[in-house]
């Protein structure tokens, strides 16, 4: 930040100025009224400036840091894929197992059971013949 903005006077020097007088020079007390103006200003302007050049600096600093939070997660970025397509592949193969589960399952109980079924249908059929 080498672009500091050379300035002569501060408020300081502008308040300790003495002006020299002659016989036909200006109001003393108008200069001074005058002169109080321009010192307000100037501190005004400092102010600014302090303010401004210290909000520079933490904006660069947060620049920095979230430079640096880009690059990291560029890196985590890079590897992620491989990791996130294999919990993929791990869902994917997860699911499939519980919908052969639950279809051939549903399918193996109804093959479980229909004997089952035709053995009570042929003793209720021997019954009711007998």
């Amino acid at each position: 930040m080498d672009n500091q903005i050379e300035i002569e006077l501060n408020p300081t020097d502008i308040l300790k100025k003495e002006f020299k007088t002659k016989m036909r020079g200006y109001e003393p007390e108008e200069v001074d009224g005058y002169l109080d103006l321009v010192i307000k200003d100037y501190q005004t302007y400092q102010e600014a400036i302090n303010r401004l050049t210290a909000e520079n600096a933490r904006l660069f600093k947060k620049v920095d840091e979230l430079n640096r939070q880009l690059s990291a997660s560029d890196n985590v970025k890079e590897s992620a894929p491989q990791q996130a397509s294999a919990a993929t592949n791990y869902d994917i193969l997860k699911r499939l197992s519980n919908l052969e589960r639950h279809v051939f399952g549903a399918k193996l109980s109804e093959q479980n059971q229909a004997p089952q079924t035709r053995v009570q249908n042929h003793s209720q059929f021997d019954e009711t013949n007998l």
